[in-house]
């Protein structure tokens, strides 16, 4: 089984992240979720992006790295929106990744010091018209990635919601969810150390 570290998106880390990582506890996986707000929660994401925005985005993703102290090398990231930015830079430039999982953003691999490591399987997961994904550049990040890599996929879900795999969250969406966590099982059942 997987161990993975799960970053929280802007709303911070709201009872359906948790939920989430429930979901892969009870498949078995070891779930590492750290809360980079210090307790606080939003109910909006232009809300939750403001105090991002106000605390830095190098500080979140200071944090995002302080998280993964201690823990073994081996690991899967795992992000949801803003969470991609402390998953993807680890798993960009720590040793030992075992693999990746963006949800709802990608950000351009040369933002973390250029090339994917050869041979890190990552999936990115993402709504097809969702306008954070579309419009801010990330489906495109994601396409690149992805290129010419059989190793790494992206998975497009009809719909524009952008926190769609979080339940309980008002932009959930069952049929999509579903999907998305029985790839993710698959994925993380697949990578080993």
């Amino acid at each position: 089984m997987a161990e993975v570290l799960l970053f929280h998106h802007s709303l911070g880390l709201t009872e359906g992240i948790g939920t989430f990582a429930e979901t892969l506890r009870r498949a078995g996986h070891t779930v590492h979720v750290p809360d980079l707000y210090d307790g606080r929660t939003f109910d909006d994401l232009e809300a939750g992006m403001g105090y991002a925005q106000e605390i830095g985005f190098d500080t979140l993703v200071a944090r995002g790295e302080r998280a993964a102290e201690g823990l073994p090398e081996e690991i899967v990231l795992a992000g949801f929106s803003l969470g991609v930015l402390p998953a993807q830079k680890l798993a960009q430039t720590r040793a030992g990744a075992l693999g990746a999982l963006l949800f709802s953003a990608c950000v351009p691999v040369a933002e973390f010091g250029g090339a994917w490591p050869e041979g890190l399987p990552v999936q990115v997961h993402g709504m097809d018209a969702d306008p954070y994904f579309v419009d801010e550049g990330d489906l495109a990040a994601a396409r690149a990635l992805v290129a010419d890599a059989a190793d790494r996929e992206l998975f497009l879900y009809p719909g524009s919601a952008h926190l769609f795999a979080e339940s309980g969250g008002p932009s959930h969406v069952p049929e999509a969810a579903a999907l998305c966590v029985e790839r993710v099982r698959c994925f993380l059942d697949g990578v080993h150390g």
